[in-house]
């Protein structure tokens, strides 16, 4: 899969290089420059493009290359206008300090736009309930569990992986969304909030098997909710931002 990530990677930067690099001579093709507003466009449906076939750990591991044609040539520094935007943007969500833990690392890609911060909300989301989903099934496989610890583990490796597709449709789904305000967008924005809430629905069902008054192995209890509470907890920010972008989506009239 990383191979192909960054093969797509490379595609779209040479595209997006002749793209922002200034007006085409193409032979018997009056020559175009992008209008500033359509090469806004052009970079966020590059970087859409990019979050949807690259998990969190690929978009660390690569930063730097990634900032540099994401952003347009701007620093790979977020500047201060960039992080107070994630940080007062996270102050409308429920773990403020959590969603600032994860997001602030994006700043300089988000460069102040809800819609990219809805985008990588939504990814980094996806990315830790793979990993929650993850553990759980290797859990699940494990021969040393009691008849209570099997039964409620495997309940939640199904919960957790409807959550990885509830949150993997999101994705595709949000990047879909028009710019303007319209049908198109309102079904788009409503297929997300109504498959982020249900992922969130089917985390909280996985740790209400491991509470403290449930049976089972204290450890396993212990293991399993920490890991899904932080799932539940960043997908809980990240539909608190999706409906942040919504609401400002409609109130500008479109995206900014």
């Amino acid at each position: 899969m990383r191979w192909q990530v960054f093969l797509l990677y490379f595609i779209i930067k040479l595209q997006s290089h002749y793209l922002l690099s200034g007006p085409v001579l193409v032979r018997g093709i009056t020559p175009f420059s992008p209008s500033l507003d359509a090469m806004a466009k052009a970079e966020h449906a590059l970087f859409a493009i990019l979050l949807l076939f690259s998990p969190e750990s690929i978009l660390a591991a690569d930063a730097s290359a990634t900032a540099s044609w994401v952003t347009g040539r701007r620093p790979l520094i977020p500047t201060p206008t960039d992080v107070s935007f994630i940080k007062s943007s996270c102050l409308t969500t429920r773990y403020p300090a959590l969603c600032v833990h994860y997001l602030s690392r994006y700043a300089a890609f988000i460069r102040g736009s809800d819609r990219d911060l809805a985008q990588v909300a939504l990814n980094v989301s996806l990315s830790r309930s793979r990993s929650a989903a993850s553990f759980v099934s290797r859990l699940f496989r494990a021969r040393d569990l009691s008849p209570w610890d099997h039964r409620a583990v495997r309940d939640c490796v199904e919960n957790m992986e409807d959550t990885v597709d509830r949150l993997a449709q999101s994705v595709r789904e949000i990047a879909r969304a028009g710019w303007g305000a319209s049908v198109d967008f309102e079904w788009h924005l409503s297929n997300v909030q109504t498959w982020v809430s249900a992922a969130l629905t089917d985390e909280n069902t996985c740790t209400d098997g491991f509470t403290r008054q449930s049976p089972g192995d204290l450890m396993v209890k212990v293991a399993v909710r920490r890991r899904v509470v932080d799932v539940a907890q960043v997908t809980s920010n990240a539909l608190a931002l999706v409906n942040r972008f919504a609401s400002r989506h409609r109130s500008a009239g479109g995206d900014p």
